[in-house]
């Protein structure tokens, strides 16, 4: 299959990219390196033995983008490219509008200029909010806490009416919880441009000096122990979950959100004490104030994922914290070294 991955040099869309190639599929990776590295390219390349076509853009550039779609005619999309700090889009939320929103509107107009009729879109589990019920399935009201949030509820509808409107059209929209870890080979991980603004790589960070403390927003959350709970995933099992949607979307019609989770909690002192233990470094950290868009807890039904496309996940925390720490501790300055 010819597959057209936007953001596909970014953290999940690299470990979907190696996963696509060791599949055979015929990619091109359409990415602006905005908060990637081209480094990260080189170490797809290495691992599978094969080099993805890569084309340089930003999403919101109509013209570079119809023209990529016209060289290559895919078969499908997967849509990363996009902003996501839920943080900083309440300072910038124009930005995360004009690049979530108005970007997706230019890609379906690329793909019906050349009639590529399936995608599969990276949500998010934000769109949810404050829970109603727990865990999260795909039927729970959507309430977004964040700009951030609210630019994924938007691009779903989006998506959807572009569905309807056309014949033999297919999306799989893939709300994700909450990525962590690294490939098995520690050469490919998560290496954001400044400060992180995840939890995994913030306690990686501090295991290897990088950064002095990590920072806990709240602690006085209804959970087990005051912090933050949420379902992590590990990016292998997340990448992976892109591969059985796009087989989903080969032989399906209409849209489908579809959650991509473990079905379970871990609050930010579990974090912590997994990945002490996984990683023998004791991690220093400070309670600070709540940020703006944080929920208490969130986790995922799976039923949907594993009933509609036969996935499910794999790997547990310990894993996660395993191949976190493995990538960090042979990449203490991530791509930037080489």
């Amino acid at each position: 299959m010819r597959i057209l991955v936007t953001g596909g040099v970014g953290y999940i869309g690299s470990h979907t990219v190696l996963q696509l190639l060791r599949a055979d599929h015929e990619i091109l990776v359409f990415d602006n390196y905005s908060n990637s590295s081209p480094e990260a390219m080189r170490r797809i390349k290495h691992l599978s033995q094969r080099e993805p076509e890569m084309i340089i853009g930003d999403i919101q550039d109509s013209v570079a983008l119809s023209n990529a779609f016209r060289y290559f005619r895919p078969d499908a999309v997967i849509h990363f490219a996009g902003l996501k700090s839920v943080g900083e889009s309440s300072i910038v939320p124009l930005r995360y509008y004009a690049e979530n929103i108005g970007g997706t509107v230019e890609i379906l107009r690329a793909m019906d200029d050349v009639q590529c009729r399936r995608i599969v879109f990276s949500s998010s589990a934000t769109v949810y909010g404050v829970a109603r019920y727990l865990p999260f399935d795909e039927g729970h009201p959507r309430n977004p806490e964040s700009p951030y949030g609210r630019t994924k509820y938007f691009v779903e509808e989006l998506i959807k009416d572009w569905t309807v409107a056309g014949l033999d059209r297919s999306a799989v929209l893939l709300r994700y919880f909450n990525p962590v870890g690294a490939d098995a080979s520690a050469i490919l991980g998560e290496d954001p441009n400044g400060p992180p603004n995840n939890l995994m790589p913030y306690i990686t960070q501090v295991a290897v000096g990088r950064l002095a403390c990590l920072s806990i927003f709240g602690d006085n959350y209804e959970t087990r122990d005051g912090t933050g709970e949420r379902d992590y995933i590990h990016v292998e099992d997340l990448a992976s979950a892109h591969l059985a949607a796009l087989e989903f979307g080969a032989c399906h019609v209409g849209c489908e959100a579809i959650n991509i989770g473990t079905g379970h909690g871990v609050t930010v002192l579990e974090m912590i004490e997994a990945f002490e233990a996984a990683s023998g470094r004791k991690i220093r950290f400070k309670i600070v104030g709540r940020r703006d868009g944080d929920v208490a807890r969130s986790f995922a039904s799976v039923e949907k994922a594993y009933k509609k496309l036969g996935w499910k996940a794999r790997y547990g925390i310990y894993e996660m914290c395993r191949s976190a720490w493995n990538w960090q501790l042979r990449n203490p300055d991530g791509y930037r070294q080489l």
